[in-house]
């Protein structure tokens, strides 16, 4: 992975449902560590991923290629992504591109993932 993605993701894994948070800048230098870090993790059948932008200080449109890049690969394969976003200029970008509705969009992490079992996110389509 690219030196320049120095904030590396937090990861958890709980049932069936990986929780991701990315840190600092998605820009054209760590898109593409980034985007591989997230092939890596949506490289299985049915995968569930729920990613954290709420520490996500810049995102650019190589940052949003990352995304769209994530949820079509979870959408081929089966499996479900929300995002989690309360960062205003982040929820704004993607809702000034269009692209706000094409991901589940979740303002807070779901209570379940505190210590939970199952995490249920809808089932895009």
């Amino acid at each position: 992975m690219s030196d320049e993605w120095r904030d590396r993701p937090r990861e958890r894994v709980v049932g069936r449902t990986t929780l991701v948070e990315l840190h600092g800048e998605i820009d054209v230098l760590t898109a593409p560590a980034i985007s591989e870090y997230l092939d890596s993790l949506t490289d299985v059948p049915k995968p569930d991923l729920l990613i954290d932008l709420q520490h996500v200080s810049f995102l650019d449109c190589r940052g949003l290629s990352v995304l769209c890049r994530a949820r079509r690969r979870i959408r081929e394969r089966g499996g479900r992504l929300a995002l989690i976003i309360r960062n205003p200029p982040i929820h704004r970008m993607l809702r000034i591109t269009g692209l706000l509705d094409a991901f589940d969009v979740l303002d807070a992490c779901p209570s379940p993932v505190q210590g939970y079992s199952d995490l249920r996110v809808p089932r895009q389509g």
